[in-house]
Order: C-alpha cells, then structure tokens, then sequence
C-alpha cells in the first residue's frame, strides 16, 4: 500500500508540474500577442490558398471557354473563305470560258464578213453517232434562208474547213451530212500539184477520210502533210476550201490508183458553231471596220 500511494504522489506532482508550465506559456503568449498573431498567419494563409485554388480553377475554365469560342470562330472563318475560294474559283472558270467563247465568236465573224459568199451562222444542237449516217443537227432551218444541198464550213483554232452539206432542212432546224459520213463524196485537189481525185467519208469521226483516184505516175509530186481542198466542180462546193491534209499513201499493185489517207482539219468532237453558205449569192454583211466606224459616230 505505502508502495502505491508514493507512486499516486509522484504521478500527482508531475501532472501538476505539467499544468503550471502550459499555463505559464499560455499566459506568456496572451500577454505577448505572439499567439494572436499566428492564429492570423495560418488563418490568412489558409483562407488565401482556398481563393488561389478557386481563382486558378474559374481561370482555367475561362481559357477552355475562350478557346473554345476561338475554335469556333476560326471553324467558320475557314468555311466562308472556303465558300469564297470556290465562287471565285468559279468565277474564274467561267471568265475563262466567256473570254474563250468571245475569241471563237470574234474570229467566225471576222471570217463571216470576209468570206465572198452569204453566209449563215448556226449552232450544233445534237449529234447522231451512227456509222451508217453520222448526222449532225444544226439550230437553223428554212425560216434562216437555209436550203438543201448548201455547203457547210466551219473556222477553228485559225483553220478553215469543209463540214459537209445540208440534206434536210426543217423550219427551224437542219441535219448536216459530215464529211466522215460513208455516203459523203466531194470532188478535191491536192493543193500543191492540182491532181484532182474524190473524197470519200469513212463512217467515224475519229477514222481518216479516203482520196481515190490519184494516179501513181504522180506519187513523187506529193507528200505526206500536203493539203487537199475542194475542187470547185460539180457545183456542190466553193473552190479551194481546205478538207484535210495527206497522212498515209498506199501503194496497191493491182490497182492504178493511189490509196490516200486524209486526216480532217476540223475536229468535229470539238466543233460547236458551222457556217451555212449560199454560194449563189455574194456576202452583203458589212464589213467588221466599217461596222465599228459606224458604231463610233
């Protein structure tokens, strides 16, 4: 027992002695301000990392949103300057195209007006492919002063050339019979030696036309590229329109003409615009300088 309650003594002093020394420091850091003081700091400190954490959070989400309405804009910006790129795109193939037509155009009415012959312009409205009788439809009839049997030429790239002749003609329409057409036969000349022979359509566009009956005692006269040209007889054709030019000669031994190839210079697949012409009767358009001196009074 007497072991015990010395122990309980000892225990009771040290706890004492513990209180004292916490209250002392108690009352030295209330009389100082110490204790104030840090209870602000972490206090301060606290409350300013809560308010930097929200700060950073709300500046965070502000920048997705602004790069998102960035993003959005940018989008839109590159739509419409997409839209801008194909209308001016556009624009360009159609500047383009007019400034290619208008070139056609000016160049048919300068050889429209200088041809010796009336003349009537008509566009290609449709073409029938057939071999047997490849027609091609042209967008003026009877109403225009277009007849049976007329010739038609054409001006491309610079060249002149023979198309063929009218064999129908309706009121507002007429169907032309090509020079590649196998029922097609027009009296020609080689240009340079003046032999005369007959050409003679194939069937197809894309196959070369057939001069016959060219002596071969004449072969050295002539050479591959040499131009042919309507002979002016039989009265079908103007004299010395261009047909073709010479692309393959053949010499056949049972027979005692020469086997000519012709290759056209027009190139129907891109022909749009031909000319009708009335070789009876002069050409009575004025003149495109004339015209213009006119058109500036």
């Amino acid at each position: 027992m007497n072991g015990i309650k010395k122990s309980l003594k000892h225990r009771t002093a040290e706890i004492l002695l513990a209180f004292f020394i916490l209250l002392s420091g108690n009352w030295l850091a209330f009389h100082s301000g110490s204790f104030i003081v840090n209870f602000n700091t972490v206090g301060f400190s606290l409350v300013s990392s809560v308010q930097e954490g929200v700060a950073n959070v709300f500046g965070f989400g502000k920048r997705i949103i602004m790069a998102v309405h960035d993003v959005v804009l940018l989008e839109k910006e590159y739509k419409a300057l997409t839209e801008k790129l194909k209308d001016y795109e556009y624009m360009q193939r159609n500047n383009t195209e007019i400034r290619k037509e208008n070139e056609r155009l000016r160049e048919q009415l300068q050889f429209a007006t200088e041809l010796e012959y009336r003349n009537i312009a008509a566009q290609i409205i449709g073409r029938n492919p057939d071999n047997l009788y490849s027609g091609i439809t042209i967008g003026k009839g009877s109403r225009s002063g277009i007849r049976k049997g007329m010739p038609v030429i054409a001006i491309q790239n610079g060249n002149i050339g023979v198309v063929g002749k009218v064999v129908t003609v309706g009121l507002s329409t007429s169907l032309v019979m090509p020079v590649y057409d196998s029922k097609c036969n027009i009296s020609s000349r080689i240009q340079n030696t003046r032999d005369i022979g007959i050409i003679s359509g194939s069937g197809s566009y894309d196959s070369p036309l057939m001069l016959n009956y060219i002596r071969k005692r004449v072969l050295d006269d002539f050479n591959h590229g040499d131009l042919v040209v309507t002979s002016g007889e039989n009265d079908n054709y103007m004299k010395d329109i261009p047909i073709g030019r010479i692309s393959k000669i053949t010499v056949l031994d049972y027979d005692s003409s020469l086997q000519i190839e012709i290759d056209p210079v027009i190139d129907f697949m891109r022909l749009e615009t031909v000319l009708v012409v009335d070789h009876k009767y002069g050409n009575d358009r004025p003149k495109i300088e004339n015209s213009a001196k006119e058109g500036a009074e």
